[in-house]
């Protein structure tokens, strides 16, 4: 975390540095450190601070940081969550104090008190704004002296450490538990499973953020966070947290009598607004402050307290009886002080409720009336619990004024809607719920005052003006791409649920004014990827040189380089059009560090290794190898999602020692480590199961075969489910199978991830045959076609027409290209070569996997020879967190 400001100063400093700044400067002091205060003293410093002093006084050691990705820094701790320009605090004007606790306000003196190692200083004031924030709840509860709360840096900080020190102590994995099923404790939960720390929730409400969710949505969010590792209590309040005689936690006792096994036990059940300051020791109110119902203190409109000269703002701030620890309105209020003090009119509304679930790979978002409270209002719902899906629309009793909405497992109509609250729907409300396989959800043609980005109170005719050349830019050249309408506006620079709307509203712009929206690849590259792509087969391009004096910028093709973007690119163009070894022909120098050791690094520099296993299908004898290799070097076993076994822990050098264990045995490289074909999942099928209709596991090992090793923009994965039950949730996958009486139906465009998508119907009651050459067709179509690292689901979504001009061009060979398609397929099919067995023949390939330049080449005692055989791996030179570690 970086350092900015100074470290509380003695009595008198203060007062000093206010006063130095001249007569007739206005002095603000700001109580508190986090997001509000920061976000108000850039407010300020937006206005100009001719005539203004700020100090900021926080108690943390830290600058100003980003509380909402607290999760990020417990399982990173050297992340860096400061907030905006850090050269923001190297003002004149502005004095951030540090290890400043307030400990007294004098209205009567306009002065504040602080308190650090036994000295008093004091701080006089013009204006006073307390930001103060909230701390975490403390349960009252028999042992809560054990218990770890998750609220500021440090907590999290410390989370790490314990979990780190607890799993060497123990020698085993570390149990924790998480009371409180709400935001932030399923964030705590699903960042102690990163760790490596198995996890339960306990949630006293019926169900997970009951607060938010109504039945419906908790249940299916239950069964999302159970398929993530992470089990849950609902209904129940913990009575205890127990511990042994040395102090080490047990387990925390429930008001049932049930016992959680725990040695962790981390509280996440709110938080309490930080209004000491306004309160008087008996808890009743003092200087004057009037007090909320619920804590905190008071503001009006104008986000003015009861108290001449002292503002609120964030979560300290009561507004209608309500503290809020949201985003979206701390950024509002610290806005409309700075307003008020500059002499404008603002004025504060109210609160928007609106959450989203940062949880990997669990979407989840609420907002507006989501319990339909609003008299006589309808509910339109759509639920597939089986697959963990929810999404429902309010709306208005004729239906046509959106009032709010939940949705979970697929939150993709959440952006689009949500700027949307409280005006009328373009279409009817059905045809916004996307899981419900209803077709392309309606344009949306956003008003110029509809809010767009909740977080900084953008709204769509601000992006407007910024494309445009206006109003927000102050005369500057339009914004004509994302990075620079994010520092113009500040939209999306928050919680970046609102960038994919803002991309889209930004192009359509660009679009009618006449301008071209660039999609060159990189500065090396005018063209897109799939433009490269073409330009590339037509001209059967077959190394990086050829395609960079050919079609690079002139300084790239004098020079001889690309960059991060353009390298791993034409690499991936490369391998997927001509299925050559991956690292040969200069080819290695193009790929990252994944593909170069042909295995995935994992956090603390070594590598995973992960064999095929087609359709999840496999031999005891198989399964033997695999637990004989793991004992013998020592490797963490894991069974992915995807149905294969992950062994973790390998050295560089263990490697082809490994895979000739693996290969002698049968066994082939899974690729987990490429932007190609993952895995393909199935369910038992009609060999075993009494539902199965069709033999799933026949044609799920069938498309492993057919696929493995291909290439493409980004990972793929198949499903192929024996019945309509779905065991092998092949809708969530980018091509899914699903058997039915009278063959297959297939699916395309799902995607897990960040942002899940399921995926829609493109053919159905296919026999084997027409089956196959229609996922050839598709998932060529899609490595030719897509963007440098898309999902099949976003690339649907851009095509032009979108699912209907799939089944044009895959159903319908609308552009005369079937049997190309196929054939491309097939020549891939025929020319494929596992790459460890390829590696393993060949002494040159095996010097990539020494360790130093001169050690033996692994397998024989043959010192280091010339660097003629390619770049090698320096086990010292790779960056440890430099490549994500996803094994699926």
């Amino acid at each position: 975390m970086k350092q900015q400001g100074t470290q509380e100063p003695a009595a008198g400093t203060a007062r000093e540095t206010a006063t130095a700044a001249g007569d007739g400067v206005r002095r603000v002091v700001v109580v508190g450190g986090g997001p509000a205060a920061h976000r108000f003293t850039e407010a300020m410093h937006s206005r100009g601070m001719s005539g203004w002093h700020i100090t900021v006084l926080t108690e943390e050691a830290h600058t100003p940081y980003d509380r909402v990705a607290l999760s990020r820094a417990l399982t990173d701790v050297d992340t860096d969550l400061t907030l905006g320009d850090p050269a923001l605090w190297e003002h004149g004007s502005v004095h951030l104090v540090r290890g400043a606790k307030v400990v007294a306000i004098d209205p009567d003196r306009r002065t504040v008190h602080t308190s650090a190692g036994g000295e008093a200083a004091h701080h006089p004031y013009d204006e006073l704004v307390l930001a103060t924030g909230s701390d975490a709840v403390r349960l009252g509860i028999p042992g809560a002296e054990h218990l770890h709360v998750y609220r500021t840096l440090e907590d999290v900080r410390a989370l790490n450490a314990e979990v780190a020190r607890l799993g060497e102590k123990l020698g085993r994995t570390v149990n924790t538990a998480v009371i409180g099923g709400g935001l932030l404790g399923l964030e705590a939960a699903a960042g102690l499973i990163t760790l490596g720390a198995a996890s339960v929730v306990i949630n006293g409400g019926p169900w997970l953020m009951n607060t938010q969710l109504d039945e419906g949505a908790g249940q299916a969010l239950g069964r999302l966070v159970a398929a993530k590792g992470m089990s849950a209590t609902a209904g129940v309040f913990p009575e205890a947290v127990q511990a042994d005689d040395a102090g080490q936690v047990t387990g925390v006792l429930m008001a049932d009598g049930a016992v959680v096994p725990a040695d962790l036990v981390v509280a996440a059940v709110g938080v309490r607004p930080r209004d000491e300051l306004a309160r008087a020791g008996d808890g009743t109110a003092r200087h004057g402050f009037e007090l909320g119902p619920r804590g905190g203190v008071v503001i009006t409109e104008h986000c003015a307290t009861s108290v001449p000269g002292v503002w609120a703002i964030g979560e300290v701030a009561s507004f209608g009886g309500m503290c809020l620890g949201l985003v979206a309105p701390a950024n509002t209020m610290a806005e409309i002080v700075a307003d008020r003090l500059h002499g404008g009119a603002a004025a504060f509304t109210g609160f928007d409720t609106a959450t989203k679930l940062k949880l990997s790979g669990v979407d989840v978002a609420s907002f507006g009336d989501a319990f339909a409270r609003t008299e006589d209002s309808l509910e339109v719902v759509y639920a597939d619990p089986a697959r963990g899906v929810y999404q429902k629309i309010v709306t208005s009793p004729d239906a046509k004024t959106l009032l709010g909405g939940i949705f979970v497992g697929d939150a993709a109509p959440y952006t689009s809607l949500r700027p949307l609250l409280g005006r009328e729907l373009p279409a009817e409300p059905g045809a916004f719920l996307s899981a419900a396989g209803g077709g392309e959800a309606p344009a949306v043609e956003l008003p110029d005052d509809a809010i767009l980005c909740s977080c900084n109170n953008v709204t769509a005719g601000t992006i407007r003006d910024a494309v445009n050349g206006c109003g927000s830019c102050q005369g500057q050249d339009p914004v004509q791409d994302l990075p620079g309408l994010k520092a113009c506006t500040r939209a999306g620079t928050q919680c970046g649920s609102c960038v994919p709307l803002l991309k889209k509203l930004m192009e359509g712009e660009l679009a009618k004014s006449g301008i071209a929206v660039s999609k060159a690849l990189c500065e090396h590259f005018e063209m897109s990827r799939p433009e490269l792509f073409e330009a590339v087969r037509a001209l059967e391009l077959g190394s990086f040189g050829e395609i960079l004096a050919r079609f690079g910028t002139d300084e790239t093709a004098r020079a001889g380089r690309g960059c991060d973007i353009c390298k791993p690119t034409i690499a991936n163009i490369l391998a997927s059009q001509n299925s050559a070894y991956v690292l040969d022909a200069g080819r290695g120098t193009l790929q990252d560090t994944n593909d170069r050791a042909l295995a995935n690094m994992q956090k603390d520099g070594t590598y995973s290794v992960v064999p095929r296993i087609p359709g999840g299908e496999i031999t005891p004898e198989k399964l033997a190898v695999i637990a004989k290799v793991a004992q013998d070097f020592g490797l963490y076993t894991k069974i992915t999602g995807g149905q294969r076994i992950d062994l973790f822990g390998a050295r560089l050098e263990q490697l082809p020692e490994i895979w000739k264990i693996l290969i002698d045995a049968g066994m082939e490289s899974g690729q987990a480590y490429g932007k190609s074909l993952r895995t393909v999942k199935s369910c038992v099928g009609s060999a075993w199961c009494r539902f199965g209709v069709q033999d799933s596991v026949a044609m799920a090992v069938g498309l492993e075969l057919r696929y493995r090793g291909l290439r493409s923009p980004h990972k793929i994965k198949l499903g192929v489910s024996g019945c309509a039950r779905e065991c092998a949730e092949a809708r969530g996958k980018d091509v899914g199978v699903i058997a039915t009486a009278d063959g297959w139906n297939l699916y395309v465009g799902g995607n897990g991830g960040a942002t899940p998508a399921h995926a829609q119907l493109l053919a159905k009651d296919l026999d084997d045959a027409t089956l196959i050459s229609y996922i050839d067709r598709y998932l060529m179509y899609y490595i030719r076609t897509a963007d440098r690292l898309q999902r099949t689901a976003r690339w649907q979504e851009e095509l032009d027409g979108g699912l209907a001009h799939l089944v044009d061009v895959v159903v319908n060979d609308s552009l005369g290209i079937a049997a190309e398609l196929e054939a491309a397929m097939a020549q891939h099919v025929d020319n494929y070569e596992d790459e460890w067995a390829a590696t393993l023949a060949d002494p040159e390939r095996l010097r990539r996997f020494r360790p130093f330049v001169n050690a033996p080449v692994p397998g024989s005692a043959e010192p280091g020879a010339a660097e003629s055989a390619g770049p090698v791996l320096i086990a010292t030179e790779i960056p440890v967190r430099s490549a994500a570690a996803d094994n699926n």
